[in-house]
């Protein structure tokens, strides 16, 4: 049988091995842990949600032509005046709970995702320059990270939205500031681990410019702890975003938040309109939760030493 035919009946029989790529060796691991399979199912649905959202809520709570006044603090399971049935109820200004909850989804994502995005990529770079220089500009650097750090976020945050007021692109730019220095200090040990090893050397020797050493050959191995950082930092910004909601501090009327709904039904808990803020408070609760136990797998299968 010549080596053609020996290759194609390797290929077209059943127990051929099958090559295992670093993709399907960490789906398979990932998926050892049912409660991060359902977290992660979770996610997906709550993000579907609020994407395709304008195409089945009963109606949009921010379109004044659409919300009655009359129909305030409707319990949940109520038919309004206008023949919607608002399953969750309605909040003080007559909006549908649903369709409110929903839409502030759409906003605490987005500020969590862009603001995570954002400052990974500003941390990391920082970081790997960092480690690279190395000397005193290696040394300036992390005495900004570890000044950062010593702020409390929330404090620090409630400063720059105070100064730049309020916004989806101001609460982001604030909580980019807040988190970089994580990233930072993060990539920066992983960076300085790397810079030892024989093949940076070896990359140094062929002449290769430090950018490319940087993209091509230390980012890479930065980004399991990166990814671990990232998903932890994003439940963060969504919890951080949620609380200045709270206060009255982060998003307007205008573009409304989980945080900002809870915030609008808490003078109601008295009187017995639970509803209003119960209902968003859950939501955002799921969220956080979801997050982070995808992030704790991701992190016991990037680093099995960490696993329990």
């Amino acid at each position: 049988m010549s080596t053609v035919s020996q290759q194609q009946t390797l290929v077209a029989s059943p127990n051929a091995p099958t090559v295992e790529t670093p993709f399907r060796r960490f789906a398979g691991e990932f998926m050892e842990s049912p409660i991060a399979v359902l977290a992660l199912a979770v996610i997906g649905i709550l993000v579907a949600l609020a994407v395709t959202a304008p195409w089945f809520v009963p109606q949009n709570p921010y379109d004044l032509a659409q919300v009655d006044v009359m129909d305030s603090r409707l319990p949940p399971g109520s038919k309004s005046g206008g023949g919607y049935i608002h399953i969750l109820g309605t909040d003080g200004s007559g909006r549908d709970l649903f369709s409110a909850m929903l839409y502030g989804l759409r906003i605490s994502l987005l500020v969590g995702a862009m603001s995570g995005v954002i400052a990974m990529i500003v941390g990391a770079t920082i970081g790997l320059s960092a480690a690279y220089v190395g000397g005193r500009v290696e040394g300036a650097i992390m005495r900004l990270v570890d000044l950062q750090l010593s702020f409390p976020a929330i404090l620090l945050a409630l400063m720059l939205i105070a100064v730049l007021g309020k916004g989806v692109d101001k609460i982001i730019f604030a909580l980019v500031t807040v988190q970089w220095a994580y990233y930072a200090r993060t990539v920066r040990g992983t960076a300085l681990v790397e810079r030892q090893k024989d093949y940076v050397e070896a990359a140094r020797g062929l002449g290769l410019s430090n950018a490319r050493i940087l993209a091509r050959h230390i980012l890479p191995n930065c980004l399991p702890p990166l990814i671990v950082v990232g998903t932890v930092q994003t439940a963060h910004a969504i919890a951080l975003e949620a609380t200045l909601s709270f206060l009255g501090v982060g998003l307007p009327q205008t573009e409304p938040s989980l945080g900002l709904l809870i915030s609008n039904g808490f003078e109601y808990m008295l009187s017995g309109k639970y509803w209003i803020s119960f209902f968003p408070g859950v939501l955002l609760l799921v969220v956080i939760v979801a997050i982070n136990l995808v992030g704790d797998q991701v992190r016991d299968v990037l680093n099995p030493r960490l696993k329990r």
